[in-house]
């Protein structure tokens, strides 16, 4: 039997207090983390990634400014949200609001990018406030991307798997590729098991050559095996709807599964962090509390991502509280 801590332990960050010093956060977003223990953030409203090693006080920024600036050159992020890396220590980056991926490599000051395009931005000043509105997106031809928000990459093959967002699909770029190919979705939003609706998180599950697709609008983890036009329910509802039982969830936003093939769900509007045993539609509340914030070592607060070490030790990016959190596997 799986169990852990109900109290976390904060690894990174300061608890509800955002900042864009090297000890602080603004809404940490992806996570992942590397044999050594040593976590990489998208730290993502200070448009950086930050490298954290195991039992650090303060993080390194290794992609984007580390003053928490944004912009669109090569050296810069405009609000990443997810994150891959290799056994180098190169990281691959969902550079969400450039609408790109970007490929770092380690140690250097800049990235280049391997999907997307950058596209054009505007202010509308007519707004009250004022929003930004994004200008050509989509494109038969796969090169471009919308708010990609989702990023995994096959560590056997080299292979990206994004989370083209708003375009409600999900895209495979080999190495080399100049134009992805769709290879779950794209069928405009919607609850059919054909379609997607702003998918998030994903995991590529090499055992069954599937994807787990973290379906946040309609509040569910789904299997796309490549190749198949249709999709497997996994957890929440079929048909698309929220709830905060132990069978549903409400914005679903990111998916891992453990080496037993068990899934753990970042669900994100009921603030917790639900287990699914392998084959099983009812979950259990392994972190957070149902329905509730805070900021006690109990509680989470829009939590994004989440991942595992190698003695399955939960960590969660707990977004709104501006912290990393580590529950211990017992």
């Amino acid at each position: 039997m799986l169990r852990w801590n109900q109290s976390g332990i904060t690894v990174a960050g300061i608890v509800a207090k955002s900042g864009n010093t090297s000890n602080l956060f603004n809404r940490p977003h992806g996570l992942v983390i590397d044999l050594s223990n040593t976590l990489y953030i998208a730290d993502r409203h200070n448009h950086r990634i930050q490298k954290w090693p195991m039992n650090a006080l303060t993080g390194i920024t290794i992609a984007g400014q580390a003053n928490g600036t944004a912009g669109p050159s090569v050296s810069d992020l405009d609000r990443p949200t997810d994150l891959a890396i290799d056994s180098t220590g190169n990281v691959y980056i969902a550079d969400s609001w450039n609408h790109r991926i970007q490929f770092w490599e380690n140690g250097t000051s800049q990235g280049s990018t391997i999907a997307g395009i950058i596209t054009f931005r505007i202010l509308c000043q007519e707004s009250n406030p004022p929003v930004t509105i994004f200008l050509g997106f989509g494109g038969i031809l796969n090169i471009t991307l919308y708010l990609p928000y989702g990023l995994m990459r096959d560590p056997n093959s080299g292979i990206l798997y994004i989370a083209d967002t708003v375009n409600h699909r999900v895209i495979r770029y080999r190495l080399g590729d100049l134009v992805g190919t769709v290879v779950a979705g794209g069928n405009g939003p919607g609850s059919n098991n054909t379609q997607l609706s702003s998918p998030g998180g994903l995991y590529f599950d090499s055992l069954s050559n599937s994807l787990l697709i973290a379906n946040s609008d309609t509040h569910n983890i789904v299997r796309w095996v490549m190749g198949a036009d249709s999709w497997i329910l996994v957890a929440g509802n079929l048909n698309g709807t929220l709830g905060n039982t132990s069978m549903e969830l409400n914005s679903a936003f990111d998916v891992e599964v453990d080496p037993m093939g068990n899934v753990y769900v970042a669900d994100r509007a009921n603030h917790r962090i639900q287990f699914f045993l392998v084959g099983q539609s009812t979950g259990v509340t392994i972190a957070g509390v149902t329905g509730a914030t805070g900021i006690n070592s109990t509680r989470l607060n829009t939590p994004s991502s989440m991942t595992l070490d190698n003695q399955l030790n939960l960590y969660v990016a707990d977004t709104n509280n501006h912290r990393i959190q580590k529950f211990l596997r017992y």
